[in-house]
Parts: structure tokens; sequence; C-alpha cells
């Protein structure tokens, strides 16, 4: 993947949302989004949102689509500097709030963030993914085998957010980052 032309082709785009050139990278869990987010930001020198920021809990991807939206999206669409509530995973509850402003570009990852509330002012959706078994062996070895459960609720949100929303489909790009990892990302 040529991060370099991705970023040439975001840094031609007019912006969508509102001085914002806005870029959404989503898959499923254990896809590479945040490895690919940040060596794409790093190349646009921009700011990264993760949506594990704002996903209230385990059982929280549809309530994140609205959060995003109302907070960040909705704000930078009408000139005025964004925020988030940070979601504090330890303490189970939001946990502060945490400034965007009015980022030239901003790089959004995380299951939900192509939406189709959030793509429409998004001047790239990309779209990574890779096998379910390859994507759990992932999560499994970073968060640990005690993360399963979690890992197979959070899937079935994943799976039911994706067919409603269609988002490969609408994707601009689609890395399947079993074939091709992720810049920067470790194999094996």
């Amino acid at each position: 993947m040529d991060l370099d032309a991705l970023a040439a082709r975001v840094r031609a785009a007019p912006p969508r949302c509102g001085a914002t050139r806005l870029v959404c990278v989503d898959g499923p869990s254990g896809s590479g989004k945040t490895t690919f987010a940040g060596r794409l930001a790093a190349v646009l020198g921009c700011p990264v949102l993760h949506l594990d920021d704002l996903y209230p809990g385990w059982d929280g991807l549809a309530a994140a689509v609205p959060l995003l939206h109302d907070g960040v999206v909705a704000p930078l669409v009408a000139g005025r500097p964004a925020s988030h509530r940070r979601w504090d995973w330890a303490g189970n509850g939001f946990a502060g709030t945490v400034p965007v402003g009015r980022p030239e570009v901003l790089v959004v990852e995380g299951a939900g963030s192509g939406a189709r509330v959030i793509a429409a002012h998004a001047v790239l959706l990309v779209w990574l993914e890779a096998p379910r078994a390859e994507r759990f062996r992932r999560g499994i070895a970073r968060d640990g085998e005690a993360y399963r459960p979690h890992w197979e609720r959070w899937a079935a949100q994943e799976a039911t957010h994706f067919a409603a929303e269609g988002t490969r489909g609408r994707a601009d790009v689609v890395v399947d980052t079993a074939l091709t990892p992720p810049p920067g990302a470790r194999s094996g």
C-alpha cells in the first residue's frame, strides 16, 4: 500500500467535514486499523482519533457512531472545534473530555468509523480486513486469552454493524492485511 499516494489523494481532495479532510479507517478488530492509521497519519502529519477512546465498553459499538458524529463530525461540519468524551476502560465509564480542535486533516480509526453518517463527510474511507482466524490470533496475542469472550461479543456487534452499513462495499480502498500487512506491521 503506497501511503504517499494515499496522502496525496487526501491532500488533493476538497474538505467535506467543514474545513477538515476526514479520513476513516474501518474494518473488523485485528485487521490492522490502528497500525495503518498511525502510519498514514504520520505521512499526513495529522492527528489520529481512536474509536477505542469512544466506545462505551465492550457492548458499545453502536453507541460510538452517534458519539463520534455528535462530538466530532457535526461540530467540524459547523466550523466549530470538536471534542469527545474519553471512555475509561478500567473505570468502566466516561472520564474527561478530549479536545480535537479543527485540524486540517483528521484520521479516525476503529470499527464503525466508516458508518454512513460519518463517511458522508470523509474524503477517504479505507477498509482493512483479514480472515477471522488471523484477526483473532492477532487480538488474543495482544490482549490475552482472558479477552476471548469479549472478542466474541465484539465480533457479533461488528458483523451486525457492517452488514447494516455495507461499509466494505462503500470503501474507496480495500486492504487485505493477511496478504499485505499494514505498513510497519510485524508478520507472524
